[in-house]
């Protein structure tokens, strides 16, 4: 498992919360329960299986909603 914080430009509303956790948590090999999207920060933070997806694929996910990724740390 591999642990990713993703920054993004700012967060606007709730909503948005919601829909990028929708988004992220439909791809295989996300670690669900360690999901948070966290609206003060604009930060997404979540565990995933390296051997199912990459950074680069959750980054997609969330792109493809709308949103910008301004980086990615992965640990």
């Amino acid at each position: 498992m591999k642990a990713a914080t993703i920054q993004l430009e700012t967060l606007t509303c709730p909503s948005c919360m919601q829909k990028i956790e929708g988004a992220v948590k439909k791809l295989e090999g996300i670690d669900k329960d360690t999901l948070k999207v966290l609206f003060n920060s604009s930060k997404v933070k979540v565990n995933f299986d390296e051997d199912k997806l990459g950074i680069d694929q959750i980054e997609g996910a969330i792109t493809n909603m709308g949103y910008e990724v301004l980086k990615s740390n992965v640990k």
